[in-house]
Protein backbone atom coordinates (compact mmCIF):
# COMPACT_ATOMS: atom_id res chain seq x y z
CA UNK A 1 0.00 0.00 0.00
CA UNK A 2 0.80 3.90 -0.73
CA UNK A 3 2.07 5.77 1.92
CA UNK A 4 1.89 8.99 -0.42
CA UNK A 5 -1.27 10.80 0.96
CA UNK A 6 -3.89 12.03 -1.59
CA UNK A 7 -4.46 15.18 -1.76
CA UNK A 8 -7.83 17.25 -1.67
CA UNK A 9 -8.50 20.37 -3.77
CA UNK A 10 -9.90 22.94 -1.65
CA UNK A 11 -13.39 22.04 -3.24
CA UNK A 12 -13.62 18.43 -1.86
CA UNK A 13 -15.74 18.81 0.71
CA UNK A 14 -18.12 20.05 -1.42
CA UNK A 15 -18.15 17.62 -4.01
CA UNK A 16 -18.96 15.19 -1.20
CA UNK A 17 -22.00 17.34 -0.05
CA UNK A 18 -23.29 17.56 -3.48
CA UNK A 19 -22.84 13.09 -3.13
CA UNK A 20 -20.24 13.12 -5.75
CA UNK A 21 -18.57 9.27 -7.34
CA UNK A 22 -15.12 9.93 -5.93
CA UNK A 23 -11.60 8.17 -7.35
CA UNK A 24 -8.17 9.01 -7.30
CA UNK A 25 -6.54 11.23 -9.98
CA UNK A 26 -3.06 12.40 -10.25
CA UNK A 27 -2.93 12.32 -7.11
CA UNK A 28 -5.68 13.45 -5.65
CA UNK A 29 -9.27 12.78 -4.85
CA UNK A 30 -11.52 14.01 -7.55
CA UNK A 31 -15.50 13.26 -8.97
CA UNK A 32 -15.71 11.38 -11.81
CA UNK A 33 -19.33 12.50 -11.52
CA UNK A 34 -22.36 13.53 -9.29
CA UNK A 35 -25.94 12.42 -11.62
CA UNK A 36 -23.78 10.76 -14.08
CA UNK A 37 -21.36 10.90 -17.05
CA UNK A 38 -24.17 11.33 -19.46
CA UNK A 39 -26.37 13.16 -18.14
CA UNK A 40 -23.66 15.65 -17.40
CA UNK A 41 -22.20 15.40 -20.68
CA UNK A 42 -25.56 16.52 -21.98
CA UNK A 43 -25.93 19.40 -19.88
CA UNK A 44 -22.22 20.86 -20.59
CA UNK A 45 -23.46 19.98 -24.85
CA UNK A 46 -27.08 21.51 -23.91
CA UNK A 47 -26.41 24.21 -20.76
CA UNK A 48 -23.46 24.15 -19.02
CA UNK A 49 -21.02 22.38 -16.39
CA UNK A 50 -19.19 23.70 -13.66
CA UNK A 51 -15.75 21.69 -12.84
CA UNK A 52 -13.23 21.62 -10.70
CA UNK A 53 -9.77 21.50 -11.93
CA UNK A 54 -8.16 22.99 -9.18
CA UNK A 55 -5.57 19.96 -9.29
CA UNK A 56 -4.13 21.66 -12.00
CA UNK A 57 -0.92 23.00 -11.56
CA UNK A 58 0.00 27.02 -12.08
CA UNK A 59 3.87 28.11 -12.16
CA UNK A 60 4.76 31.95 -12.31
CA UNK A 61 7.52 33.00 -14.10
CA UNK A 62 8.73 36.33 -14.32
CA UNK A 63 11.94 38.66 -14.10
CA UNK A 64 13.18 41.07 -16.99
CA UNK A 65 14.44 37.62 -19.14
CA UNK A 66 10.98 35.77 -18.20
CA UNK A 67 9.50 35.45 -22.23
CA UNK A 68 12.98 34.44 -23.00
CA UNK A 69 12.94 31.47 -20.89
CA UNK A 70 9.20 30.74 -21.52
CA UNK A 71 10.25 31.27 -25.50
CA UNK A 72 12.98 28.52 -25.15
CA UNK A 73 11.20 26.39 -23.29
CA UNK A 74 7.75 25.50 -25.65
CA UNK A 75 7.31 24.96 -28.93
CA UNK A 76 4.23 27.96 -29.31
CA UNK A 77 6.20 31.41 -30.48
CA UNK A 78 5.59 32.99 -27.24
CA UNK A 79 6.84 36.42 -28.56
CA UNK A 80 2.85 36.68 -30.65
CA UNK A 81 1.36 37.14 -27.25
CA UNK A 82 0.34 40.37 -25.79
CA UNK A 83 -0.69 41.52 -21.77
CA UNK A 84 -3.98 39.67 -21.54
CA UNK A 85 -3.64 37.02 -23.74
CA UNK A 86 -2.89 33.07 -23.33
CA UNK A 87 -1.70 30.33 -26.02
CA UNK A 88 -1.43 26.62 -25.56
CA UNK A 89 1.88 24.93 -26.62
CA UNK A 90 4.10 21.89 -25.46
CA UNK A 91 6.88 21.06 -23.46
CA UNK A 92 9.51 18.61 -25.73
CA UNK A 93 12.50 16.53 -24.72
CA UNK A 94 15.34 17.32 -26.71
CA UNK A 95 14.50 14.19 -28.35
CA UNK A 96 11.09 16.19 -29.19
CA UNK A 97 9.10 13.57 -26.53
CA UNK A 98 6.85 15.66 -25.20
CA UNK A 99 7.59 16.22 -21.39
CA UNK A 100 3.96 18.11 -21.11
CA UNK A 101 1.06 20.05 -23.07
CA UNK A 102 0.09 23.93 -21.17
CA UNK A 103 -1.38 26.63 -21.39
CA UNK A 104 0.83 29.95 -21.50
CA UNK A 105 -0.66 33.39 -19.74
CA UNK A 106 1.11 36.72 -20.36
CA UNK A 107 -0.03 38.81 -17.57
CA UNK A 108 2.09 41.38 -18.28
CA UNK A 109 6.03 41.52 -20.28
CA UNK A 110 7.97 40.19 -17.39
CA UNK A 111 4.97 38.24 -16.00
CA UNK A 112 3.95 34.63 -17.19
CA UNK A 113 1.76 32.14 -15.73
CA UNK A 114 2.20 28.25 -17.11
CA UNK A 115 -0.57 25.86 -16.36
CA UNK A 116 0.34 22.07 -16.29
CA UNK A 117 -0.99 18.99 -15.57
CA UNK A 118 -1.98 17.41 -12.28
CA UNK A 119 -0.06 14.68 -12.67
CA UNK A 120 3.13 16.33 -13.94
CA UNK A 121 3.52 19.58 -11.47
CA UNK A 122 6.65 17.70 -9.42
CA UNK A 123 8.47 16.22 -12.66
CA UNK A 124 7.36 19.59 -14.82
CA UNK A 125 8.72 22.16 -12.39
CA UNK A 126 11.88 20.41 -12.30
CA UNK A 127 12.12 20.46 -16.15
CA UNK A 128 11.58 24.19 -16.11
CA UNK A 129 13.90 24.54 -13.63
CA UNK A 130 16.85 22.65 -15.77
CA UNK A 131 15.95 24.66 -18.79
CA UNK A 132 16.40 28.48 -17.01
CA UNK A 133 20.16 29.81 -17.86
CA UNK A 134 18.13 32.94 -18.46
CA UNK A 135 17.56 32.97 -14.48
CA UNK A 136 13.73 33.92 -14.44
CA UNK A 137 12.02 33.58 -11.17
CA UNK A 138 10.20 30.73 -11.10
CA UNK A 139 7.60 30.11 -8.20
CA UNK A 140 5.27 27.18 -8.46
CA UNK A 141 1.68 28.51 -6.82
CA UNK A 142 -0.24 25.39 -7.55
CA UNK A 143 -1.12 24.27 -3.88
CA UNK A 144 -2.53 28.09 -3.49
CA UNK A 145 -4.43 28.11 -6.19
CA UNK A 146 -8.17 26.88 -7.12
CA UNK A 147 -9.37 26.61 -10.68
CA UNK A 148 -13.47 26.39 -11.78
CA UNK A 149 -14.21 25.58 -15.30
CA UNK A 150 -17.61 26.36 -16.11
CA UNK A 151 -18.14 25.28 -19.32
CA UNK A 152 -20.92 25.30 -22.09
CA UNK A 153 -23.16 27.42 -24.58
CA UNK A 154 -24.60 29.52 -21.40
CA UNK A 155 -21.06 29.45 -19.64
CA UNK A 156 -20.65 33.13 -20.22
CA UNK A 157 -23.89 33.90 -19.22
CA UNK A 158 -23.93 32.43 -15.89
CA UNK A 159 -20.01 33.74 -15.12
CA UNK A 160 -21.50 37.04 -16.18
CA UNK A 161 -24.21 37.24 -13.78
CA UNK A 162 -21.38 36.29 -10.83
CA UNK A 163 -18.99 38.95 -12.41
CA UNK A 164 -21.90 41.67 -12.45
CA UNK A 165 -21.23 42.67 -15.89
CA UNK A 166 -21.18 40.97 -19.41
CA UNK A 167 -17.61 38.88 -20.34
CA UNK A 168 -19.44 38.13 -23.68
CA UNK A 169 -16.71 40.28 -25.33
CA UNK A 170 -13.56 38.61 -24.28
CA UNK A 171 -12.49 36.52 -27.09
CA UNK A 172 -10.97 33.16 -27.49
CA UNK A 173 -7.65 32.12 -25.67
CA UNK A 174 -7.65 36.01 -24.17
CA UNK A 175 -7.91 36.87 -20.22
CA UNK A 176 -8.80 39.38 -17.67
CA UNK A 177 -7.24 40.14 -14.26
CA UNK A 178 -9.88 42.21 -11.82
CA UNK A 179 -8.70 44.43 -9.65
CA UNK A 180 -7.94 42.99 -6.53
CA UNK A 181 -11.38 42.13 -4.35
CA UNK A 182 -14.01 43.55 -7.79
CA UNK A 183 -14.81 39.49 -8.32
CA UNK A 184 -16.33 37.68 -5.30
CA UNK A 185 -13.35 38.96 -2.76
CA UNK A 186 -10.99 37.48 -4.48
CA UNK A 187 -7.48 39.34 -4.26
CA UNK A 188 -5.98 37.43 -7.37
CA UNK A 189 -8.60 36.56 -9.88
CA UNK A 190 -8.03 35.46 -13.46
CA UNK A 191 -11.32 35.49 -16.11
CA UNK A 192 -10.30 32.68 -18.58
CA UNK A 193 -11.68 32.62 -22.10
CA UNK A 194 -10.02 28.55 -23.30
CA UNK A 195 -11.95 25.31 -22.25
CA UNK A 196 -11.33 21.73 -23.15
CA UNK A 197 -14.94 20.55 -24.16
CA UNK A 198 -15.47 21.98 -27.62
CA UNK A 199 -18.26 24.16 -26.27
CA UNK A 200 -17.66 27.99 -24.64
CA UNK A 201 -15.96 28.47 -21.36
CA UNK A 202 -14.71 30.56 -18.79
CA UNK A 203 -12.28 29.27 -16.32
CA UNK A 204 -11.99 31.37 -12.97
CA UNK A 205 -8.50 31.70 -11.15
CA UNK A 206 -8.63 32.30 -7.54
CA UNK A 207 -6.59 32.20 -4.14
CA UNK A 208 -7.17 28.57 -2.77
CA UNK A 209 -9.45 30.04 0.39
CA UNK A 210 -11.97 31.68 -1.71
CA UNK A 211 -13.04 28.62 -3.84
CA UNK A 212 -15.68 27.42 -2.01
CA UNK A 213 -17.20 31.00 -2.06
CA UNK A 214 -16.67 30.83 -5.91
CA UNK A 215 -18.13 27.27 -6.36
CA UNK A 216 -20.97 28.16 -4.68
CA UNK A 217 -21.80 31.77 -6.39
CA UNK A 218 -21.47 29.65 -9.72
CA UNK A 219 -23.45 27.21 -8.98
CA UNK A 220 -26.38 29.86 -7.50
CA UNK A 221 -25.93 31.73 -10.48
CA UNK A 222 -26.89 28.84 -12.98
CA UNK A 223 -29.08 26.98 -11.26
CA UNK A 224 -32.12 28.19 -13.03
CA UNK A 225 -30.70 27.72 -16.42
CA UNK A 226 -29.38 24.12 -16.13
CA UNK A 227 -25.79 24.47 -14.74
CA UNK A 228 -24.83 21.09 -13.41
CA UNK A 229 -21.63 20.18 -11.48
CA UNK A 230 -19.75 17.68 -14.10
CA UNK A 231 -16.81 14.90 -13.15
CA UNK A 232 -13.74 13.70 -14.53
CA UNK A 233 -16.14 11.29 -16.35
CA UNK A 234 -17.46 13.79 -18.25
CA UNK A 235 -14.32 16.05 -18.84
CA UNK A 236 -12.77 12.93 -20.85
CA UNK A 237 -15.79 12.08 -22.80
CA UNK A 238 -16.21 15.82 -23.73
CA UNK A 239 -12.75 16.38 -24.71
CA UNK A 240 -12.85 13.38 -26.60
CA UNK A 241 -15.66 14.17 -28.70
CA UNK A 242 -13.95 17.72 -29.26
CA UNK A 243 -10.67 15.41 -30.63
CA UNK A 244 -8.31 16.91 -27.93
CA UNK A 245 -5.07 14.97 -26.89
CA UNK A 246 -5.07 13.91 -22.92
CA UNK A 247 -1.37 13.75 -21.47
CA UNK A 248 -0.07 10.65 -20.74
CA UNK A 249 -2.84 8.44 -23.73
CA UNK A 250 -2.56 10.32 -26.42
CA UNK A 251 0.66 12.34 -26.44
CA UNK A 252 3.26 11.40 -23.92
CA UNK A 253 7.34 11.38 -23.76
CA UNK A 254 7.11 8.99 -26.79
CA UNK A 255 5.36 10.81 -29.02
CA UNK A 256 6.26 14.45 -30.56
CA UNK A 257 4.16 17.35 -31.57
CA UNK A 258 4.40 16.86 -35.36
CA UNK A 259 3.03 13.52 -35.48
CA UNK A 260 0.05 13.79 -32.94
CA UNK A 261 -1.35 16.90 -34.98
CA UNK A 262 -0.08 19.68 -33.29
CA UNK A 263 2.45 21.18 -35.75
CA UNK A 264 -0.26 23.93 -35.39
CA UNK A 265 1.77 24.99 -32.39
CA UNK A 266 4.89 23.77 -33.15
CA UNK A 267 7.08 27.23 -34.66
CA UNK A 268 10.24 25.69 -36.09
CA UNK A 269 11.24 28.93 -37.88
CA UNK A 270 10.76 30.93 -34.06
CA UNK A 271 14.77 30.22 -33.34
CA UNK A 272 15.58 27.80 -30.64
CA UNK A 273 14.05 25.84 -28.16
CA UNK A 274 14.37 22.58 -26.49
CA UNK A 275 13.73 19.47 -28.88
CA UNK A 276 13.48 21.94 -32.36
CA UNK A 277 16.61 20.78 -33.84
CA UNK A 278 15.20 16.72 -33.12
CA UNK A 279 11.86 18.21 -34.49
CA UNK A 280 13.02 19.34 -37.67
CA UNK A 281 15.03 16.20 -38.13
CA UNK A 282 11.85 14.19 -38.12
CA UNK A 283 10.01 16.49 -40.18
CA UNK A 284 13.02 16.29 -42.80
CA UNK A 285 12.94 12.64 -42.45
CA UNK A 286 9.19 11.82 -42.94
CA UNK A 287 6.59 11.24 -40.21
CA UNK A 288 6.07 7.82 -39.29
CA UNK A 289 2.96 7.67 -38.32
CA UNK A 290 0.15 10.23 -37.01
CA UNK A 291 -2.78 10.72 -34.21
CA UNK A 292 -5.90 10.48 -36.55
CA UNK A 293 -10.06 10.82 -34.58
CA UNK A 294 -12.22 7.73 -35.37
CA UNK A 295 -15.89 6.72 -35.02
CA UNK A 296 -16.76 2.93 -34.53
CA UNK A 297 -19.72 2.07 -37.17
CA UNK A 298 -20.61 -0.43 -35.01
CA UNK A 299 -21.32 -1.51 -31.28
CA UNK A 300 -18.55 -1.42 -29.06
CA UNK A 301 -16.05 0.89 -27.33
CA UNK A 302 -12.59 1.16 -28.11
CA UNK A 303 -10.33 1.42 -25.45
CA UNK A 304 -6.78 2.52 -24.87
CA UNK A 305 -4.58 -0.03 -25.98
CA UNK A 306 -6.58 -1.69 -28.21
CA UNK A 307 -5.01 -3.20 -31.47
CA UNK A 308 -5.64 -1.47 -34.93
CA UNK A 309 -5.28 -3.19 -37.78
CA UNK A 310 -5.09 -3.71 -41.46
CA UNK A 311 -7.41 -5.66 -43.65
CA UNK A 312 -4.91 -8.61 -43.03
CA UNK A 313 -5.04 -8.36 -39.41
CA UNK A 314 -1.73 -7.14 -39.18
CA UNK A 315 -0.86 -4.91 -36.28
CA UNK A 316 -0.09 -1.12 -37.85
CA UNK A 317 -1.22 1.40 -34.78
CA UNK A 318 -3.06 1.45 -31.16
CA UNK A 319 -6.12 3.22 -29.71
CA UNK A 320 -4.90 5.98 -27.46
CA UNK A 321 -8.22 6.83 -26.17
CA UNK A 322 -11.53 5.64 -26.39
CA UNK A 323 -15.26 5.80 -25.25
CA UNK A 324 -18.96 5.55 -26.07
CA UNK A 325 -20.20 9.18 -27.42
CA UNK A 326 -23.33 10.40 -25.55
CA UNK A 327 -23.70 12.17 -28.40
CA UNK A 328 -23.43 10.11 -31.63
CA UNK A 329 -24.46 6.35 -29.69
CA UNK A 330 -21.42 5.60 -31.06
CA UNK A 331 -17.63 4.20 -29.92
CA UNK A 332 -15.65 6.84 -30.38
CA UNK A 333 -11.68 7.15 -30.26
CA UNK A 334 -7.91 8.37 -31.14
CA UNK A 335 -4.92 6.15 -32.10
CA UNK A 336 -1.62 6.31 -34.11
CA UNK A 337 -1.72 5.04 -37.59
CA UNK A 338 0.95 4.78 -40.53
CA UNK A 339 1.42 8.14 -42.20
CA UNK A 340 -0.45 7.48 -45.07
CA UNK A 341 -3.57 9.05 -46.58
CA UNK A 342 -4.83 5.31 -46.85
CA UNK A 343 -5.13 5.30 -43.26
CA UNK A 344 -4.95 9.17 -42.01
CA UNK A 345 -7.49 11.08 -44.48
CA UNK A 346 -11.10 11.51 -42.89
CA UNK A 347 -13.39 8.86 -44.67
CA UNK A 348 -10.19 6.19 -44.55
CA UNK A 349 -11.59 2.58 -42.98
CA UNK A 350 -9.94 1.62 -39.65
CA UNK A 351 -10.31 -1.74 -37.86
CA UNK A 352 -9.90 -2.03 -34.15
CA UNK A 353 -9.19 -5.64 -32.78
CA UNK A 354 -10.70 -6.05 -29.32
CA UNK A 355 -11.32 -9.41 -26.97
CA UNK A 356 -11.43 -11.80 -30.41
CA UNK A 357 -13.16 -9.82 -32.72
CA UNK A 358 -12.41 -6.63 -35.43
CA UNK A 359 -14.38 -3.63 -34.81
CA UNK A 360 -14.89 -1.77 -38.31
CA UNK A 361 -14.66 1.97 -38.14
CA UNK A 362 -14.07 5.41 -39.77
CA UNK A 363 -11.25 7.94 -39.23
CA UNK A 364 -13.23 11.68 -39.18
CA UNK A 365 -11.98 14.96 -38.49
CA UNK A 366 -12.69 16.55 -34.83
CA UNK A 367 -15.00 17.46 -33.43
CA UNK A 368 -16.57 14.10 -34.00
CA UNK A 369 -19.64 14.78 -32.12
CA UNK A 370 -20.82 17.65 -34.88
CA UNK A 371 -21.70 15.78 -37.95
CA UNK A 372 -20.49 17.34 -41.43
Amino acid sequence: MSDIAVKHTPLHAEHVRLGARMVPFAGFDMPVSYAGIMEEHLAVRKAAGAFDVSHMGEVLATGPRAEDFVQRLVSNDVTKLTDGRAMYTVMCRPDVGIVDDLLVYRIGPTDFMLVINAANIEGDTAWMRAQNPMGAHLRDVSDDTALVAVQGPLAFEIVGRVAGRSLESLPFYHFEVPAPGSFLGCERAILSHTGYTGEPGLEIYCERDRAVHVWRAVMEAGADVGLVPAGLGARDTLRLEAGYCLYGNDITTSTNPLEAGLGWLTKLDKGDFVGRDALVKAKDSGLQRKLVAFVVEERGIPRAGYDIVDATDTIVGTVTSGTQSPILGQGIGMGYVPNDPAHTAPGSPIRIRARGRVMEGTVRKPPLHKVP
